[in-house]
Parts: C-alpha cells; structure tokens; sequence
C-alpha cells in the first residue's frame, strides 16, 4: 500500500481521482491539499470534502493551500465543470472544517516525518508543490514519487493551442517543480488516447444505478456538453485526473514509460505553459522526468466501471 497526498483542485474529474485512490487498496490517502485552479477556491475545498464523505473517508484531512499562482493571473475552467465545478447543480456545503495549517507546510511536515514514504499525487496546478519546495529544498530528497497531471507532449493543449490547463494557470511553479524533482508526468495527450468515454462508456455507466455512478454523471455533463456536436450528439468527456490515480495504483496499467528532459515556459504569452519534452535528446537538459506514452485502456475502463458500480476499483483489473 502506497501513502499518498492528493494535492487538487477539486472539481469533476479530481472528484473521481480521489474517489479511486481512497477505495482502492493500494493506496493509503493521508492527506488532501487544495490549489487554486479548476472553479472558486472555496468551491473547491468544499468539492473535496464532500468527495471524501462519498468515500466514506471523512478522517482523511483537507488542508487549504494556496489561493492564487505564484506571479499570473489566471481564468477559472467553470465552463467546462460549471459554476460548482461538480457539473453546476450540487454546491455541496458539508459543515466541515478544514485542517488546521497551510497545504504546503502539511507537505513538508509529512514527508519530513515519513522520509521517503510520501508519494504526492498533483491533480491541479503545482503552486502547492512549488512553495512547498521554497521552503524546504531538501523536499525532492524526502519524497517517494511525485506524479503530475499536465502538460501536453507534441499535442495541442486544452485551454491555448500551446498549454494544458494545469501547467498554464501557474508556469512558474510547474518550471521549478519539473527542474527539482522526479516527476512522472501523465498528460493531456496520453489522456485523449487512452482515458475518454463516450455515448457507450456512459451509456453503461447509466446501467449501474449506484451512488457513484450517478455522481459520475453529473459531475461530467457540463464537459459532455461542451465536447457535443449538437443535439443529437451527447458529447464525450476525457479523464486525465483518474487516469493519473489509476496508473499510479496500478503499475501494471503502464504500457509504455520513457525518460526525457521536460522544460516549462513560464514566459507571459502564447506559449504560457508550453511543456518543451526532448524526445529526440536535441537539448542538453538531463532527462528527469518519467513520461507515460500508453495506457491499458481497456484495463483502465475495467477499473473505473468497478469502481462506479461496487466501489472497488480493485476489481476492474484483469486477472
């Protein structure tokens, strides 16, 4: 079992990445840290704890990290989850305090405590990460694994031509993070490829009648919509954050791995949040970061259908 803090920014996908990793028995979720990203902040922290109430995993701490990126101004993604970053309807209030401390800190605090124990699982911008690593330099040392949602390797990104979401809202502290730590890096292209349902996926997730199962659909059907043709077109939506759990609980869901030297332009401008992988080696920068270039894809459905349908991701894999 693999001790894991899931550092989000809560909205509909994020929701079903901490739901696999806290059902999963391969995981241990010790923590939760809330970035600025996705939907409101305070939205956010509430979608998060909610999130764990429907894991049955209301001990497991949420603590509120950083409200802004380190130096940008950045646009919410409230037209792709909605104004609640949960589809727009549900606006959960659960009542619950957060954590008493600054999500950072809690990162530092933890992994110096459990040296090289703490696997951190980024599922949202990196400013969390970042400052934590401003604050402790001897953090790439002290954690076990580091994985990060974003980026988009020889693709188009998803909110410019040139970015994904995650590594545009803050490049700043994507660049400091990819230049310290190891990191393995699921991204957007991979996620295109190997982690989208479509009008067959959901219309067997609509046979499962569960809790989860109609959670999962609500929290995708303002993405659906947005990813529609027309109205005779239901849409499809991709699943980049539950990708990333599930291929950080399941090694053997990894096809294919490789090592290249990542860069993030952290300039203001068209190429904001760039993700430069070298995967020719025409650059001198050391390769130090594990890329993921396929996925079961089949496996992967496999695991979210058992996890919307019994709440045991577990099951889903191939014997």
């Amino acid at each position: 079992m693999r001790r894991v803090i899931i550092d989000t920014d809560t909205a509909g996908d994020d929701t079903q990445a901490i739901l696999l990793a806290c059902l999963s028995d391969r995981l241990a979720v010790e923590a939760v840290t809330v970035v600025a990203g996705n939907v409101p902040f305070d939205r956010e922290v509430e979608n998060a704890k909610y999130t764990l109430g429907l894991a049955a995993s209301r001990d497991v701490p949420v603590y509120e990290g950083a409200r802004q990126p380190l130096a940008k101004e950045f646009e919410h993604a409230t037209y792709i989850h909605g104004e609640d970053g949960l589809g727009g309807d549900l606006f959960p209030d659960t009542d619950i305090e957060s954590a008493a401390g600054f999500g950072p800190d809690e990162i530092i605090e933890r992994c110096r405590a459990n040296p090289g124990e703490i696997t951190l699982l980024c599922i949202g911008p990196l400013t969390n990460l970042a400052l934590a690593y401003a604050r402790e330099p001897e953090l790439p040392d002290l954690v076990d694994e580091v994985w990060v949602m974003g980026g988009n390797v020889n693709c188009e990104g998803n909110v410019t031509p040139a970015a994904e979401f995650n590594l545009w809202v803050d490049p700043d502290a994507a660049k400091r993070v990819f230049d310290a730590f190891e990191v393995t890096l699921v991204d957007w292209g991979l996620c295109l490829r190997d982690a989208v349902f479509g009008p067959s996926e959901f219309e067997t997730v609509s046979a499962f009648d569960t809790e989860l199962a109609s959670f999962f659909k609500s929290v995708t059907e303002k993405a659906r919509a947005f990813n529609s043709d027309g109205p005779n077109d239901p849409g499809w939506t991709a699943l980049p954050d539950s990708v990333t759990a599930a291929l950080l609980a399941y090694p053997e869901l990894r096809e294919d791995v490789s090592t290249y030297h990542v860069a993030v332009d952290d300039r203001e401008g068209l190429t904001r949040g760039y993700t430069s992988v070298d995967v020719n080696g025409v650059t001198d920068g050391e390769p130090n970061t594990r890329v993921v270039e396929s996925v079961d894809s089949e496996a992967f459905e496999s695991v979210m259908y058992s996890l919307l349908r019994s709440r045991d991701p577990d099951a889903g894999l191939p014997e």
